[in-house]
């Protein structure tokens, strides 16, 4: 692998070089992302099978199946207890988080990880055997459970294993594995709605127990980071831990910097009172915006429910499973050009062209549908196409910027003492927004139809111009100098002491744009 040393663009100056052995180790801890992706595509899969509706939704079946009952085009699955069904994992996974940060805190990112993955199986072989909507909904929480340890433990070991140069394509080595499980999911729908028997969605839900146990047996052999070993005292293992992982002995600067955050850390007693502190303020506001912002640029529209609404705007039950394939491939290949750009272009740049393409996008569908669709009638194969094209689009904008970089920058920018409060404010808010656009987007679609599309592109106008003003670039900075970027912020400088941990490590930059 390349040699050389890590350097911040202020100061930090690490010797070390990119490592097999880190990035072996970062793959395996990605892992975890496959759980959640699978689920995401699972889902909506499942929700557009017929015997699966006809077992525990008969309404919706018999809505979706008879045209007499039917209200309009955009109405055909409006059912609250159906959204429940995929909304219910992501309330779990919000309370979840909050027990995670403590586990993940005191006893290491690894035990959470094993924890999540252990609990998210034992959902998975609920949902299979499922006889009733009870028992269905009692194993989502379950997966629930598993998603929200995972989401609060993943990020934060990447960021800590992987060093600064190359944090962020590593670090997205997580939203990678939710791709790749939800295009898994995707095409196991697409086959699975093909056996005979109507028993074909046991297989897609009890599937979900294979990446669960990728997960398990993969996080088991991990070790822990360096930055976890010494906030539990074990300062010689992180020390060898550091040596291994940089393929180099000579790591006393990164080492004493870990050293000097974890005794800072140790003074702050309660993180959760602490990360409301001014000081805290640019971590505490980008945490919680950053992911609810991911939620509402409407992505779980088209990865929770994209069978049912390709389904809803005419697309046959065969047709729409694989058109929900399609957008699986595009969002798994257009994640890997985020990992070529992330740290070239840096976050900014990715934010702010994704934002814009989706804007297009979104907009685009919302006018196709509105003057071609209607509420009884039908696309034509062209205009279906051509919607089916311009959500590839959207979905490939996503993936290379709001989509990674949503768990990216709020797992980077938080100093040791708030980490891991900071990452259950990212994971809980991003499963507040998840729970809430997945209970209420078939009521919605039913009510605002093409409208919907509208109102999402106006959130993606607010956070595009958010991110312009308010988030500043972060690519190659060390995670224990992050207080530099924030100091040298227009705004946020002013909530930045003087005497912050990091700001002593490097010159301060003396530009203040963002």
């Amino acid at each position: 692998m390349a040699g050389g040393a890590f350097v911040s663009s202020g100061g930090g100056n690490y010797e070390g070089r990119v490592t097999a052995n880190v990035v072996i180790t970062c793959i395996v801890a990605a892992m975890g992302g496959l759980i959640f992706g699978y689920d995401i595509g699972i889902s909506g899969g499942v929700t557009s099978m017929r015997p699966f509706l006809q077992k525990f939704f008969p309404a919706v079946y018999r809505k979706e199946t008879s045209p007499k009952l039917r209200e309009n085009n955009y109405c055909k699955f409006d059912s609250q207890l159906l959204q429940l069904f995929t909304s219910s994992l992501y309330i779990a996974a919000l309370i979840a988080s909050f027990f995670a940060a403590t586990v993940t805190r005191r006893f290491g990112r690894k035990l959470s990880m094993v924890s999540g993955g252990v609990i998210f199986l034992a959902g998975a072989i609920l949902n299979g055997a499922a006889v009733n909507v009870v028992m269905l909904i009692i194993g989502r929480i379950f997966l629930g459970i598993g998603v929200g340890f995972a989401n609060q433990s993943v990020p934060v070991y990447l960021s800590e294993m992987a060093p600064p140069k190359i944090r962020g394509a590593l670090n997205m080595g997580f939203q990678l594995a939710v791709t790749i499980g939800n295009l898994a999911a995707n095409v196991i729908n697409y086959g699975t709605n093909k056996i005979k028997g109507g028993w074909g969605w046991r297989v897609s839900l009890g599937l979900a127990g294979v990446p669960a146990l990728m997960m398990i047996i993969g996080s088991i052999f991990l070790p822990d980071t360096p930055n976890s070993l010494i906030e539990r005292g074990f300062h010689e293992k992180a020390r060898a831990m550091l040596q291994r992982i940089r393929g180099t002995p000579n790591v006393d600067e990164e080492f004493q910097d870990m050293i000097s955050a974890s005794e800072a850390a140790k003074l702050v007693r309660h993180p959760w009172k602490n990360i409301r502190q001014p000081r805290y303020r640019p971590q505490l506001v980008i945490n919680s915006l950053i992911p609810a912002f991911q939620q509402l640029t409407g992505i779980n529209v088209i990865m929770f429910y994209a069978p049912v609404l390709f389904k809803t705007i005419g697309f046959g039950d065969d047709a729409s499973l694989m058109s929900a394939v399609v957008t699986g491939t595009v969002n798994v290949l257009c994640t890997f050009v985020s990992i070529v750009l992330v740290d070239r272009l840096g976050r900014r740049f990715l934010f702010l062209e994704g934002g814009i393409q989706m804007l297009i996008c979104q907009v685009a569908v919302g006018v196709v549908l509105g003057l071609k669709f209607g509420d009884s009638g039908s696309l034509s194969k062209g205009f279906a196409d051509f919607v089916l094209i311009l959500i590839c689009f959207y979905v490939g904008a996503f993936a290379w910027s709001w989509g990674p970089l949503g768990w990216l920058v709020p797992s980077e920018i938080c100093p040791l003492e708030i980490r891991s409060a900071g990452q259950s404010i990212n994971v809980s808010m991003n499963m507040a927004f998840t729970f809430l656009i997945a209970q209420a987007f078939l009521t919605m679609l039913c009510r605002m139809k093409f409208g919907l599309f509208f109102f999402f592109a106006a959130f993606v106008v607010i956070m595009t111009v958010f991110t312009y003003f308010f988030v500043p670039e972060t690519k190659n900075v060390p995670i224990e100098e992050m207080n530099r970027v924030w100091k040298a912020h227009w705004f946020w400088g002013s909530f930045i002491p003087d005497d912050a941990p990091g700001l002593a490590l490097g010159e301060v930059p003396t530009s203040k744009n963002t």
